[in-house]
């Protein structure tokens, strides 16, 4: 609520622009959904979007990106809904986006910019805000340009950031490297920091388990039916921006540490995506990486391969190389038959159908996630004196106790131990004898 005002300010009204190449090369998406997404982006930080429209290009103008045409026709349509922002679903260079902001006499942001606001309206932690100064200033160097217009220089960032305004121009290139310098230095310290809370679990140790998948999955919903928390969880791209990692009980008894991740999307430049490279090392560090996807969605296998490209952009690629199960999600939104189909033709543990709405097919994955754990573990037997309770309560909490046989004197225990565990606890005995 606004300081002063009884009631919150109306929403900007907003066009959402998507263009599209007449003879490019079919992709993985329909023009439609690409706009569809687009408006999705803009309504995540309660623009007010008035009308959505694929434009179609028979080429790229340097000047405007648009045609002539569709720039006079668009003029129009912005001063009779008096739209105050125009999103174009594109990168749009520093020449492009000043000369429509000349044209239309209103704020124009790109796909990039769109999704910082984002960034800049979603984090929470000390840690997220770091992330999104620096990819905002990264961003901004990229627009620092010599013949800025009076709108420019008025302008600013229409939300959350500071955008390029009269005081950015005050700011010469030097000082913005050094500002991006010191963000990526306290960005380090956070990353060391990680690095010890991860030798801390692992001392204890737990297991790793992380969601990766494209925004809007289901991934906090998920998070949330696992481990009884109140993450926020929202029908909204981008609902959750920094990580959360929680501990939880698997069936088994045995304890894991759960981390839910920033979610994906298509064609997020990897500059952008870089500065959140922190959030992503717990998957890249994971046991079993559970990659969440929409099966309602008439993309999902698209948006699955842009969760691929991503993570192989940055390097960090978790789903080769790791234990990974597909969750095919948001079962309950498809029709019965078709349902019913897609839990018939899965044969094996490598992908799981679940509601995290529902709960439905819950229990089947986390019975999964329990015996890709066991299969790292071997089977190891004990026999404990009654009176040594400390070290029996040791294998419940940190084992898997299969089989237990108690006589007057001793309990016989069947236990399934990682190697590690096992030597531990082996030790901890011999230091008691």
């Amino acid at each position: 609520m606004n300081e002063g005002h009884l009631y919150p300010a109306p929403a900007m009204r907003a066009l959402v622009l998507s263009p599209v190449l007449r003879n490019a090369p079919a992709g993985p998406r329909t023009a439609e959904a690409r706009l569809e997404e687009a408006v999705g982006l803009a309504r995540a930080i309660d623009l007010d979007v008035v009308h959505g429209e694929v434009v179609r290009l028979s080429r790229l103008r340097p000047s405007t990106l648009l045609g002539s045409g569709a720039v006079e026709r668009l003029k129009a349509l912005i001063e009779a809904e008096e739209i105050g922002l125009a999103v174009v679903d594109w990168a749009l260079t520093p020449v492009q986006q000043r000369n429509l902001e000349k044209e239309w006499s209103c704020k124009v942001i790109d796909r990039r910019g769109l999704i910082l606001e984002i960034f800049g309206a979603r984090a929470r932690t000390a840690e997220g805000k770091l992330q999104v100064e620096l990819a905002s200033l990264s961003f901004q160097r990229s627009r620092l340009v010599r013949s800025w217009t009076h709108l420019e220089r008025q302008r600013g960032g229409f939300g959350f950031l500071g955008g390029p305004g009269e005081s950015q121009l005050e700011i010469d290139r030097r000082l913005i490297e050094q500002r991006i310098a010191k963000l990526k230095k306290e960005l380090e310290d956070v990353k060391r920091t990680r690095g010890l809370q991860r030798k801390a679990r692992r001392r204890v140790p737990l297991p790793v388990v992380a969601l990766v998948g494209y925004t809007n999955a289901g991934k906090s919903t998920l998070f949330n039916a696992l481990t009884k928390s109140a993450v926020v969880a929202r029908d909204q791209l981008f609902a959750t921006l920094d990580p959360t990692i929680r501990t939880m009980k698997l069936p088994s008894g045995r304890a894991i540490a759960l981390s839910d991740t920033v979610g994906f999307i298509s064609e997020l430049p990897t500059d952008l995506v870089a500065a959140f490279r922190a959030t992503l090392e717990e998957v890249v560090e994971a046991d079993i990486v559970l990659h969440l996807r929409d099966i309602a969605h008439p993309d999902s296998s698209a948006q699955a391969l842009d969760v691929e490209t991503v993570l192989r952009d940055l390097e960090a690629d978790p789903l080769h190389g790791h234990t990974v199960i597909e969750v095919l999600n948001k079962i309950d939104l498809l029709p019965v038959e078709e349902r019913e189909k897609l839990k018939a033709r899965i044969r094996d543990g490598n992908q799981i159908p679940v509601s995290a709405v529902t709960g439905e097919g819950v229990d089947g994955l986390l019975a999964e996630i329990d015996r890709r754990l066991a299969l790292d573990r071997g089977t190891t037997r004990y026999r404990l004196r009654h009176g040594e309770g400390s070290a029996i309560a040791w294998l419940y909490s940190h084992g898997t106790v299969l089989e237990r046989r108690d006589d007057e004197d001793f309990a016989y225990l069947t236990v399934s131990l990682d190697a590690e565990e096992q030597a531990r606890f082996e030790r901890l005995q011999r230091n008691h004898a």
